[in-house]
This record gives C-alpha cells, sequence and structure tokens, in this order.
C-alpha cells in the first residue's frame, strides 16, 4: 500500500488567524505565526512540522474563510 503525505497551502493574507485549523490537526502540524503578521494585522497559520502532515484535510474543512487548500502525494 502506497504512502501518503500531505501539503498544506496557506492563503496568508486572506488568514485571520481564528486557531481553528490549528486545534483541528490531529499530528500537530500547523501553528499561529508567533512574530510575523499578514496586511490586515493577523497573525496567520503556517505549516511548522511539515513532514508530519498526513493529508487528512481537516484543517480545511474547519477554515471559516477557505484559505486552506490540502495536496496529498502517494510515495
Amino acid at each position: 500500500m502506497a504512502k501518503i503525505k500531505g501539503a498544506v497551502v496557506i492563503d496568508t493574507e486572506r488568514c485571520k488567524g481564528c486557531d481553528l485549523c490549528v486545534v483541528a490537526c490531529p499530528v500537530d502540524v500547523l501553528s499561529l505565526e508567533p512574530k510575523e503578521v499578514n496586511n490586515k494585522g493577523y497573525h496567520y497559520a503556517f505549516m511548522a512540522h511539515a513532514d508530519n502532515c498526513i493529508g487528512c484535510a481537516n484543517c480545511g474543512y474547519v477554515c471559516p474563510d477557505g484559505c486552506i487548500t490540502v495536496y496529498k502525494v502517494k510515495l
């Protein structure tokens, strides 16, 4: 059986830093940027531990603004 890895792409300018995606991730991939902010002044989400992503797309489902796209790659 092929192993699946995931990749999350976040539109950082649309992200309002609500933290829902961070909480929804079962493998602790996402985090809020602690120092930088986007043009709206929000601390945006980013992939802190990209190697852990399993491509479950929980983060994309809970994002209220639709800023998250999840890609799955077979290895």
